[in-house]
């Protein structure tokens, strides 16, 4: 009778030991039920239902962790982010063909873009720069007229 007890056990030895070395080294996404620190406890503490219960409820599925992989007309996700890609692109096509309309020259008035404004005869302001009335903003600044740049600065020799 002393040998039966004594391989129960060593039994139970070898199952705690192995119990504890698996919760330790278990993936954290596959510990089911409890934290697992609690598990340690459990095990360590509660002789053989510690060990069963961690093999049986703690320890998840070997394949729970790991996805399968589908062809992306499957995968609703991929499909989802298509759509989304489709709808930005015309989306963005939509604003840069804003974006050419406003660079394009007005037909009716040979400017770039449309501020709204009809009266464009020059009128000449307090600093004695020359514009036209209604559609001067600050400074004499017309905002009808294109950025001067690339040769269009008045008084440069060189455009």
């Amino acid at each position: 009778m002393v040998k039966v007890w004594i391989v129960v056990g060593l039994a139970v030895i070898i199952l705690t030991v192995y119990s504890l070395v698996d919760c330790a080294t278990t993936a954290h996404n596959r510990v089911r039920g409890l934290p697992r620190w609690v598990w340690l406890f459990v095990i360590f503490l509660v002789p053989v239902v510690g060990p069963l219960l961690w093999l049986i409820v703690g320890r998840g599925r070997r394949g729970a962790g790991v996805t399968r992989s589908m062809a992306p007309d499957d995968d609703l996700d991929f499909l989802k982010g298509l759509d989304r890609q489709k709808t930005d692109e015309e989306r963005i096509r939509a604003l840069e063909q804003e974006l050419a309309d406003l660079d394009e020259p007005d037909p009716r008035t040979g400017s770039a873009g449309s501020t709204g404004t009809t009266d464009k005869s020059p009128t000449t302001d307090k600093s004695g720069t020359t514009g036209k009335s209604g559609s001067t903003g600050k400074a004499g600044f017309d905002p009808d007229q294109a950025d001067p740049g690339d040769g269009e600065l008045p008084g440069r020799r060189d455009a």
